[in-house]
């Protein structure tokens, strides 16, 4: 290796270790990082952004999300979810979603044996039933505790609709 070289090597390497100890520390993800880097709620995302929900979401919370996946969406009736997109649908989409949260961060653990009605963000209660696994309403809890630096998200295979 000749000089030049390996000068031009010393100064990338020192600028490299300089930038990245200037860079911020990373934070732990929220819910709607999470959630929009995985593959499996890219129907969510694309909900809970036409809802207007993305900053609640990344806020402090903590929340609960009972997430649906993309198979629960597509289990709904055929052009429900491109009807709820659309701007016109915004209050029916953003019920629909908010239904799916609760306020505070619920772990599996403290829902395990019980059977209780817990209220929503949209105002209406949930049916929790964790006394086999735990149920919402008619939806299986598939995942639990997903853990985010605002709440806790719990996978869930049907979308929840409220009444």
């Amino acid at each position: 290796m000749n000089r030049r070289t390996l000068l031009t090597t010393a100064a990338a390497v020192a600028t490299a270790g300089l930038v990245s100890a200037c860079a911020p520390m990373a934070s732990e993800p929220d819910i709607v990082d999470i959630a929009a880097s995985n593959d499996q709620f890219s129907t969510l995302v694309a909900a809970v952004s036409a809802a207007g929900l993305v900053d609640t979401l990344k806020g402090d919370g903590p929340f609960t999300v009972f997430a649906p996946t993309n198979a629960a969406f597509e289990a709904l009736p055929d052009g429900t979810v491109e009807t709820l997109l659309k701007p016109e649908n915004k209050d029916q989409l953003v019920s629909i979603l908010t239904y799916h949260v609760v306020p505070g961060a619920v772990t599996s653990d403290q829902l395990a044996g019980q059977e209780l009605r817990v209220d929503t963000v949209q105002g209406q209660a949930v049916h929790v039933d964790g006394t086999d696994g735990v149920m919402v309403d008619d939806a299986t809890v598939t995942q639990a505790d997903i853990m985010a630096s605002n709440g806790v998200i719990h996978v869930i295979d049907t979308v929840l609709l409220p009444d």
